[in-house]
């Protein structure tokens, strides 16, 4: 389908040197040629540890057909940016320009993809851009900036917000992250894999704890060619689920915040807890660290807690449905809700969002149906679409997916297979490439790893689904108030540290 693309499947590792590496034009038309056609990029990662090289794969997928296309090519020092044709490419261009030094041609916004302080290269103590763009202005009666972050008020990771304004209406924002970058991806490079790599897989993201490491363990999994037995993958299913659950039920709770309704919220919030309680009986902690190890499971489950568990999901998602119920059926709620922060479905296949702020714009994609593993391969789970692509739509695809996964967590307790024996990871093999895709509760989670000649990980990249939906946010806030920048931010609830790895 694509000229010099290697097609290969999710967890399916492959040579690195039988990946062609094109000359540039022939990968930019290649690369262009698969997402004219409808095809997603899921990412765009520098290769390290190739002396006197400097070269970047392409991961396009392809949902219908479930097949991953790789291609290859050398960095070069001018890039011509496909961003203002394919928008989705570009805060990978801006990384990729980041990390290698080549220069953006073309693109319409050619600034560092994440702070970098004290470079003298990326950004001046101010954190303004240098060499390439400043933040937007413009001149007139009326128009103003308002500066929000990077410090913020309570409990919250840092990033900076730049409104520009109209009165109260906004024009435009722009995003600026970065604050949180701590070099994970370089802690990873030239390592064999061992306990200390998973403990940075599943501090990636705090709150997605689970999906970073599931994902980061079907990869060396493959790559180790061991299988993992059908009752662990029940388990890393559940527990994903659980993460999954808890952090809906929070954002349900906070969007009510957002537009002062009590009686979701405080449900909501102590409904989020529970259900954190709930993963905690699984492994001894709320996030789920140790439940997912290379080959299996850190925790097994006996009868007493299987039965606990069930009444526990049961009886908090009673509460749950009274909650979301109270915030559908409150008209001054819905007021704020709907055609607040709307996107059309054309606008989040351009911009190539993922997850939940995906699907409430009709935008059906969803790795557990289109790339499905482990326990997804044997029970399906329908995709939760809506079609407003408004906060209402992206609250209820939230609810629906509540819903859906309470019902899987149920089942899959009731119906657990067998106890297996675990196959430890053993050496991985030389110079492999391998894509390991995971639906995380924010959307698709994308790890790419290459290995070096003794089995070591040569280069590591994490897209989290934040990365595709930064850009989303920012275009969903333009023609709207600016007191309503809260409940937008909040209906997609962004990671900051998961974007600056």
């Amino acid at each position: 389908m694509i000229e010099g693309a290697v097609k290969v499947r999710n967890k399916e590792f492959f040579p690195l040197r039988d990946i062609p590496c094109l000359p540039l034009h022939k990968f930019q038309v290649a690369l262009s040629t698969g997402l004219a056609a409808g095809l997603f990029l899921a990412a765009l990662p520098k290769l390290y540890g190739r002396v006197g090289k400097k070269e970047v794969i392409a991961v396009l997928r392809h949902d219908q057909r479930r097949r991953l296309y790789l291609l290859r090519t050398e960095i070069p020092s001018q890039w011509r940016s496909l961003a203002k044709e394919f928008p989705q490419v570009a805060p990978f261009e801006r990384e990729l320009a980041e990390e290698s030094g080549c220069t953006l041609q073309g693109h319409p916004q050619p600034a560092p993809l994440r702070y970098l302080p004290q470079t003298g290269t990326a950004a001046d103590e101010a954190g303004r851009y240098i060499g390439s763009q400043s933040f937007l202005q413009a001149e007139g009666e009326e128009m103003h900036e308002v500066a929000v972050g990077p410090v913020h008020a309570g409990i919250i990771e840092p990033g900076h917000f730049r409104f520009l304004c109209h009165g109260e209406t906004v024009f435009h924002l722009e995003i600026a992250l970065g604050f949180q970058h701590r070099g994970i991806e370089a802690a990873l490079r030239d390592r064999i894999p061992d306990q200390r790599t998973l403990m940075l897989m599943e501090t990636l993201a705090g709150d997605t704890t689970i999906g970073h490491s599931l994902a980061h363990c079907q990869a060396l999994e493959a790559l180790a060619g061991i299988g993992v037995p059908e009752r662990a993958m029940d388990i890393r299913a559940i527990a994903l689920e659980l993460e999954r659950i808890a952090n809906h039920v929070g954002d349900l709770g906070a969007m009510a915040m957002d537009v002062g309704y009590a009686p979701t919220a405080s449900f909501c919030g102590r409904l989020r807890g529970a259900f954190l309680n709930i993963t905690a009986m699984l492994c001894g902690n709320r996030y789920g660290r140790g439940i997912v190890l290379p080959g299996g499971v850190g925790h097994d489950l006996d009868d007493v807690r299987i039965g606990a568990m069930i009444d526990q999901v049961k009886k908090h998602f009673i509460d749950v449905t009274e909650a979301a119920t109270l915030l559908w059926n409150t008209p001054s709620v819905m007021a704020r809700f709907e055609e607040t922060g709307t996107l059309s479905r054309k606008q989040a296949k351009d911009l190539g969002m993922v997850g939940p702020a995906a699907r409430a714009c009709g935008k059906e994609m969803d790795n557990r149906v289109d790339f499905p593993t482990g326990s997804y391969r044997r029970h399906r789970l329908p995709v939760s679409v809506w079609f407003t692509g408004d906060v209402y739509g992206r609250a209820f695809v939230r609810w629906l997916e509540i819903k859906r996964s309470v019902a899987f967590v149920l089942a899959r307790l009731q119906d657990l297979p067998t106890r297996e024996e675990q196959t430890p990871l053993g050496r991985l093999p030389a110079d492999q490439c391998i894509v390991s895709l995971v639906e995380g509760w924010r959307g698709s989670i994308c790890h790419v790893a290459v290995t070096g000649p003794e089995g070591e990980i040569r280069t590591y990249k994490v897209v989290d689904p934040s990365v595709h939906n930064w850009p989303g946010l920012a275009l969903a806030v333009r023609g709207e108030g600016i007191m309503d920048f809260p409940i937008c931010n909040k209906s997609f609830n962004l990671s900051y540290c998961g974007h600056d790895l």
